[in-house]
């Protein structure tokens, strides 16, 4: 993928941001955090990410080569399962108050209520393309269903208007996939609202924007073209989770459509889950970020 798009030296420099252990800066950084994204792959091989969150502190770092998480994901998530037992996980932390993240990969064991993540990978990004947001939690009640009731969840194979709606609205989303032996990556995009475009209930496009080179979305989809998409809902708390596949599309025509595009991912949907008051946390309207390019 790097050789296509002309950017092996580029990628070359990149791919030194890649470690093994966390140093103490993103220790510190880890700590600070109220939410992370987490991507992993079901029993049916479909891959699926999930946000886990708490109050600052949830996320610990013992040692350099591993993360300790207080939280584990709703029944209702479809990675509740994947988590239950030992996992193969791709995980980003976001702080969009500073416009930092990070990356995280490696292999996850359930503890008493939260994981255990053995790292292989500490990736470190640029903070281009995130919106700048400032978030604050809800009581306890704020995430928890109606009384006499149960959480809303819908299930589908396809999206429905609203859920189309949202997407179009959104300027964040976070994809997962892995690599052909299923090591497991998860990664942030984000735009202009309206920078995702949805051309029918089961098929979406964004555009790939200049970044760090590194290809490690587009290279795992090369090979193995199993992806899963969070859409957070920053006002509600609410998570639209999507699965399918994805592919990378090189044609000149359709990417000089697309302004700032230097190529195309587009998604098929197979899988829909939608969870209404999912987390308690709530973000501020965002400050979008200058690198942006328009949409049209």
């Amino acid at each position: 993928m790097q050789d296509r798009a002309d950017l092996t030296r580029q990628a070359s420099f990149a791919l030194g941001g890649i470690g093994e252990s966390i140093p103490p800066v993103a220790a510190a950084f880890l700590t600070e955090q109220p939410m992370i994204i987490v991507g992993g792959t079901d029993a049916a091989g479909r891959i699926w990410s999930s946000q886990l969150v708490g109050d600052p502190g949830f996320l610990r770092v013992p040692d350099p080569r591993t993360l300790l998480v207080d939280a584990l994901p709703l029944a209702e998530d479809p990675l509740a399962e994947v988590l239950a037992g030992p996992a193969t996980v791709g995980m980003i932390a976001i702080e969009p108050t500073s416009r930092r993240r990070m990356r995280i990969n490696g292999r996850s064991t359930p503890t008493t209520g939260g994981l255990r993540v053995d790292l292989d990978q500490v990736i470190s990004n640029c903070p281009k393309y995130i919106q700048k947001r400032e978030f604050r939690f809800l009581s306890d009640s704020g995430s928890a269903p109606a009384p006499g009731g149960t959480r809303h969840v819908s299930r589908g194979t396809a999206l429905t208007p609203a859920q189309q709606r949202t997407l179009r609205a959104t300027d964040t989303f976070f994809v997962a996939s892995s690599d052909e032996s299923g090591n497991t990556d998860a990664s942030h995009r984000g735009g202009n609202p309206g920078f995702v475009q949805v051309l029918s209930p089961s098929v979406m496009r964004w555009p790939d924007y200049v970044g760090n080179a590194m290809f490690l979305t587009l290279g795992n989809l090369e090979l193995h073209p199993a992806a899963g998409l969070l859409v957070p809902g920053w006002d509600t708390g609410s998570s639209l989770h999507l699965t399918g596949a994805a592919r990378t599309l090189w044609d000149a025509d359709e990417i000089a459509r697309v302004p700032g595009a230097q190529r195309l991912v587009e998604f098929t949907v197979t899988g829909v889950v939608e969870i209404a008051d999912a987390v308690p946390l709530r973000w501020s309207a965002p400050n979008y970020s200058r690198f942006n390019p328009p949409v049209s």
